[in-house]
């Protein structure tokens, strides 16, 4: 990008250049080399059109996930949490062996254990996970002996990876000085559902959560 002078005020593309206005000042640059058609059609950009397409996947995927529990990802500490999340996403993306590429999903990845392990290994910030603490087997929640809490919560999320919506429902756990307890089922086990549990300290500050 270079500036220029002239009498003459030109706007637009002339040969390869493209001449604006920028801050008040004429610019003018080389036009880019992008071509949106053959990116659209081109065989050579094949593997960039399906990159693109994932990746536009995996970043709608994280949004919902992340928006279905706002409240708590807002004190994680974090305010790159969207880019990293973003990030794991495309990892669980990747361990779909089933769909051809440029049509991988983060669904496919998450019903391979390698998936669920990405995810549960997941930190939400300066806020240590809580998968070290706490598991979830047939419904219920099993805790450590060391895990201690003054509030458990656990939220169960619908994910509907085909519309990009969720639907979640939350829970407060009475562990009544066991190591495990059931919780309700709100959906269809068909769904695909996601498990995130957040434990609180008596001034109901979180000192850990995480998916389970």
């Amino acid at each position: 990008m270079a500036t220029y002078e002239s009498v003459i005020k030109i706007t637009g593309a002339v040969g390869d250049l493209v001449f604006y206005n920028l801050n008040g000042k004429n610019v003018v640059r080389k036009k880019s080399g992008f071509n949106k058609t053959a990116f659209k059609k081109s065989p050579s950009y094949e593997r960039v059109r399906h990159n693109s397409s994932e990746f536009g996947h995996c970043s709608k995927i994280g949004k919902v996930i992340r928006k279905s529990l706002d409240t708590y990802i807002k004190q994680s500490g974090d305010p790159l949490l969207y880019q990293k999340f973003a990030k794991v996403m495309t990892a669980i993306k990747d361990l779909d062996q089933v769909s051809e590429r440029g049509k991988r999903t983060v669904e496919n990845g998450l019903k391979t254990e390698e998936g669920r392990k990405l995810l549960r290994e997941f930190q939400m910030g300066t806020i240590n996970k809580v998968s070290d603490c706490i598991r979830i087997q047939d419904q219920v929640l099993c805790k450590n002996k060391e895990c201690i809490s003054d509030q458990t919560i656990i939220i169960t999320i619908k994910l509907d990876s085909e519309n990009y919506i969720t639907e979640s429902a939350e829970e407060i756990v009475d562990w009544n000085k066991e190591q495990k307890r059931s919780f309700k089922r709100y959906f269809s086990e068909d769904d695909l559902l996601l498990y995130f549990v957040v434990l609180k300290n008596e001034k109901s500050e979180i000192t850990l959560m995480g998916f389970v």
